[in-house]
């Protein structure tokens, strides 16, 4: 029996045993998948704390509630480690680790590397290795093949790799990792067949294209049509704030047409570890080819713009108030990036406090899931608790995330003046002068 039917044996028996290194919003609802299917499942992070959380059964990912994690954990399905050591034995990796950018916009790449260079040391004959990190095309031939290649591995021969993007969406009720169809690319044929097979055991429609460069343009192709669309629909409210028109009035009405258009919509800015990051990892590929992704670049700057056009949105309620922005109390409403989560990466929460804080201004802010946040400086933030003092006493309402346990009309009854970020509030009078993009 050949190495790749001994594996694909042990997959379709959910006998072998399967890694996830990385256990973050990714990492860890995988795990947790693949334990639901059968698999012995053990997780690798180089957080103690996390690892030792996840071996008492407490899930530290809002998509994945305790209750879910607990039995997967006291049954021996799902065991947390910091070792790679504890990995020989596997046989299938997927990487989950983080892919962050540098302060100049070029990929940071050192999680991937520190990984697979671990990985390199306890790979075996017949082993699986799958990249599941947004990344650059190229990425899994140039830095994941050569460093199994050093320790006498080819791909296809005598082990398997593949690159298989991760489709998270934290918070979405409809969409989790078994129902959103996985695209997987592997080195050759053989490699996409064994990853295919893996995956197809915990997710229902697995998608198999001709290569993982291929695979690594899909994942960069969905994240720059998303960023590209918000950047488009950004301007689309500058202008029509030019105009003096309801830019979300132009966009619903637009958005009754049943062809030929998606509605896209506008906001303070974007945040998260995806649509602010991973169309950079294209642009800055194409630039070591001597090319300009010059709609990636233009979006970027129009996208990265929004939160200084919020702030002239405050500076201009509060002048024709009579108040300067100095001195003034500012609350700001949700700092998440996205409404319902807990995560602030990338939040234009973020760029909007740190810019009224530069003008002067006394800022404090509410979100039911964020007690704390980290500034630019390092200092560490506390969230106050909401109430209506809270916003009677506020000179100013920022709304940034539109968090759906927010009371609107409670909201808009007891504020003085609200810029809506999030065109949360049009449809509610009260007290509140309202202002929005």
């Amino acid at each position: 029996m050949t190495i790749k039917q001994i594996l694909l044996d042990r997959l379709e028996k959910r006998e072998a045993r399967l890694a996830i290194v990385g256990l973050g919003y990714v990492g860890l609802p995988l795990a947790v998948e693949f334990a639901e299917a059968g698999f012995n499942v053990i997780g690798l992070d180089i957080s103690a704390p996390k690892v030792a959380q996840l071996n008492k059964g407490e899930s530290y990912i809002q998509d994945i509630p305790t209750a879910r994690l607990k039995p997967l954990v006291e049954s021996g399905r799902l065991c947390g480690t910091t070792d790679y050591a504890d990995l020989r034995q596997v046989d299938a990796i997927s990487i989950c680790v983080p892919t962050p950018l540098h302060k100049t916009k070029d990929p940071d790449m050192s999680f991937i590397i520190s990984a697979i260079n671990a990985i390199a040391e306890i790979c075996r004959e017949g082993m699986l290795v799958v990249l599941e990190s947004t990344t650059y095309p190229g990425t899994t031939e140039e830095i994941i093949v050569p460093r199994l290649a050093e320790k006498g591995f080819t791909p296809g021969e005598n082990v398997f790799v593949a690159f298989s993007p991760e489709r998270i969406d934290p918070a979405n009720p409809k969409y989790h990792v078994r129902n959103t169809p996985k695209v997987v690319g592997g080195i050759t044929s053989d490699c996409t067949e064994v990853a295919v097979a893996m995956y197809k055991t915990a997710i229902d429609t697995v998608v198999p294209v001709s290569s993982p460069t291929t695979a690594e343009m899909v994942k960069l192709l969905e994240n720059t049509f998303r960023a590209v669309n918000i950047g488009l629909v950004n301007e689309m409210a500058l202008m029509c704030d030019k105009l003096g028109i309801d830019a979300w009035e132009v966009i619903e009405a637009a958005a009754t047409k049943p062809f030929g258009f998606m509605p896209f919509y506008p906001g303070p800015g974007l945040g998260g570890h995806c649509i602010p990051v991973d169309p950079h990892y294209l642009s800055w590929k194409l630039k070591t080819l001597n090319y300009t992704a010059r709609f990636i670049e233009l979006a970027s700057e129009i996208n990265t713009s929004m939160p200084l056009y919020v702030i002239d949105k405050v500076t201009d309620a509060l002048n024709d108030d009579s108040k300067a922005v100095r001195g003034a109390n500012i609350v700001v409403l949700g700092v998440a990036y996205k409404r319902d989560i807990d995560d602030v990466r990338e939040s234009p929460a973020l760029d909007v406090i740190g810019l009224l804080r530069n003008k002067g201004a006394n800022i404090s802010y509410h979100d039911p899931h964020v007690p704390v946040i980290r500034l630019e400086d390092d200092e560490k933030m506390y969230g106050v608790e909401y109430s209506e003092q809270l916003l009677e006493n506020a000179d100013c309402v920022v709304i940034v995330t539109d968090h759906t346990s927010y009371n609107w009309q409670h909201i808009v009854d007891h504020s003085r003046i609200i810029v809506d970020t999030r065109h949360a509030t049009p449809n509610f009078s009260g007290k509140a002068r309202i202002v929005t993009l």
